[in-house]
């Protein structure tokens, strides 16, 4: 496998850890910046106020979306080891 080979399959891996990650950060940042702001409101600090919704939207999240995530990743897998004896020594 030639160098560029290689690191054109590492961009695409890590392109693909981003689109499957995107959606469980994006609604942990959106649920961490309401709390944060509801806390702010209050002046409430409690720890496990800012923790337990940002884990309960991630868990929610991959309830949802984790089919696609699985299937998109099995994909990417796929066309990844199917692509390496094209690129073999």
């Amino acid at each position: 496998m030639d160098p560029q080979a290689a690191l054109t399959m590492g961009q695409n891996a890590l392109f693909m850890v981003l689109i499957v990650a995107a959606p469980v950060l994006g609604a942990v940042l959106v649920v961490g910046l309401l709390v944060s702001l509801f806390q702010a409101i209050t002046q409430i600090h409690e720890a496990t106020l800012s923790f337990v919704p940002k884990l309960i939207a991630a868990i929610a999240v991959v309830a949802i979306a984790g089919p696609w995530m699985m299937t998109t990743l099995v994909e990417f897998i796929r066309s990844t080891l199917l692509a390496l004896p094209n690129h073999a020594i």
